[in-house]
């Protein structure tokens, strides 16, 4: 079964990292207040990412990484990277 890591931004800019299998189920319960204490108290606004991993182990390892990690980092593995063609790579 594949575990996913996800990034919400909430109403007041403050990022939440949890876990689960079904990522559009778990936003939907914490829109609707039913999720984690956090967004009870400060609501989501959106799902800012999700990261796939083979199982719940590697999930839990990647989601206490990327609680570890600033604001600004966690942001930053939100951001695509740019794409560079060939000719502005040369």
């Amino acid at each position: 079964m594949v575990w996913f890591v996800y990034l919400i931004e909430c109403r007041d800019g403050s990022l939440y990292t949890g876990i689960a299998t079904d990522v559009e189920r778990r936003y939907a319960e914490h829109v609707a207040g039913k999720g984690a204490r956090y967004t009870r108290s400060h609501p989501p606004l959106r799902l800012l990412a999700r990261f796939d991993h083979p199982d719940r182990a590697a999930a839990l390892r990647a989601e206490y990484a990327i609680k570890q990690l600033t604001p600004s980092g966690k942001r930053a593995l939100c951001v695509p990277p740019a794409m560079v063609s060939v000719e502005e790579a040369n």
